[in-house]
């Protein structure tokens, strides 16, 4: 498949994460539902490990395991910590907000993970990541605008808040991804597998607490959405890997079109879910694309 078709394709199963995350935490118990979608991933990363490690040369050698040190362990643990608390409140956002206002919010990540290596790389953006970070501030604020009419303050509203808290937790991620798959030296398959597995144990607490009610909690329904969750995660990443492993595909054009996962998720919002106010919205929603598009081109 054509690098550009891979991005497009992953694009498309990211929006579908989006809208299953939604219809599984809508009117649900979230962290159930966090922890068992995550030890869908953890069980068949386990499957995987536990396979090639009882018939060495079984698996392709992109899956591909080596043992760890401890140390490594505790390099991908932190990442799986700080993935989760992004997820955490990302979900309990996803539960409060429209899909078609949460999936646009957290389109904005390549933005504060450009300002993060602007204050903590010291480095500078040119003449387009300037103008990509102007273009996705002003149509974040048209964003707001539109939200008002759904009863969504940006600057008070805690499901808004949460969104903010997790999308600048993902961009941490996405700032130590680069020391994990750079300077550390892990592979993909190595990082995503042992990643997966401690991000179950990361929420394993949660899991328990909320069993024995720690806290005052929301009943749990299963939905056939929760391992869609994972299962279209995992899709989106092996053809976004597929699309890079393309000796002539250009990051910044991938990462640029793996964005349009927000239009999906923005569809399918006002399809499945009915929200309203679409037109309203997309405007800003297009701006912040073409925003971040910009950001990542520059």
């Amino acid at each position: 498949m054509h690098w550009l078709a891979a991005s497009l394709l992953s694009a498309f199963f990211l929006g579908l994460y989006d809208l299953s995350k939604k219809h599984a935490v809508r009117g649900n118990a979230v962290v159930p539902v966090l922890f068992l979608s995550t030890l869908c991933g953890a069980a068949l990363w386990g499957a995987l490990l536990a396979a090639e490690h009882l018939s060495p040369g079984l698996l392709p050698r992109q899956l591909v395991v080596r043992p760890l040190a401890l140390r490594e362990h505790a390099l991908i643990a932190l990442k799986s910590a700080i993935v989760g608390s992004s997820w955490m409140f990302s979900y309990f956002a996803l539960k409060r907000l429209p899909v078609s206002l949460a999936s646009p919010i957290a389109a904005t990540g390549p933005l504060w993970t450009l300002l993060g290596a602007l204050l903590i790389l010291g480095e500078r953006p040119n003449a387009l990541e300037s103008a990509g970070i102007a273009t996705t501030l002003l149509s974040f604020a048209g964003l707001s605008l539109a939200g008002r009419a759904e009863g969504v303050r940006f600057h008070r509203d805690r499901g808004v808040l949460l969104a903010l808290a997790g999308t600048l937790l993902n961009a941490v991620s996405s700032l130590y991804d680069k020391h994990l798959m750079g300077a550390a030296g892990f592979s993909a398959a190595e990082l995503q597998s042992w990643f997966s597995i401690w991000l179950a144990v990361f929420f394993l607490p949660f899991a328990i607490g909320w069993k024995l009610r720690l806290w005052p909690r929301n009943t749990f329904r299963w939905r056939w959405s929760i391992p869609l969750i994972t299962a279209f995660l995992l899709v989106a990443d092996f053809v976004y890997f597929g699309a890079l492993r393309e000796p002539d595909a250009l990051v910044s054009v991938v990462a640029s079109l793996r964005r349009g996962s927000t239009l999906v998720a923005f569809a399918g919002g006002l399809w499945l879910f009915r929200e309203s106010n679409g037109l309203r919205k997309l405007p800003a929603v297009l701006g912040i694309l073409l925003g971040i598009t910009l950001t990542l081109l520059g």
